[in-house]
């Protein structure tokens, strides 16, 4: 009877012991797939930082590139800026002459007519 009762406990513990072995196989396999899904996910986020470096370089870029031709476009306001200012000048000079060349002619119908 008591060679009974010790297989019997024993078929028990067999059954138990592989059952909780079956869980842990279980609970392996699951903490393995979420560990997978976490790589997976981490894996996404650095692509996902690698592009936005990548843009944020290309910004740089083409701010830099801005930069430049805005500094070209100042130099060429500036030259274009004195250029104006010496065709006033010019112009100036021009109008001053126009009025000397009226009153020489005026003076000459003048004299002409003497």
């Amino acid at each position: 009877k008591n060679l009974k009762i010790f297989f019997k406990s024993y078929k028990n513990l067999n059954t138990m012991a592989s059952a909780s072995s079956t869980s842990a196989r279980s609970l392996f396999v699951e903490s393995k797939m979420r560990l997978a899904d976490r790589v997976q996910v981490n894996v996404n986020n650095i692509a996902s930082l690698a592009r936005q470096i990548q843009r944020g370089s290309k910004s740089s870029e083409i701010l830099m590139h801005s930069a430049k031709n805005f500094a070209q476009q100042e130099h060429s306001l500036e030259t274009a800026e004195a250029n104006l200012k010496k065709t006033a000048l010019i112009t100036s000079h021009l109008e001053y002459q126009m009025e000397s060349i009226n009153r020489s002619f005026i003076a000459l119908e003048e004299v002409t007519e003497q």
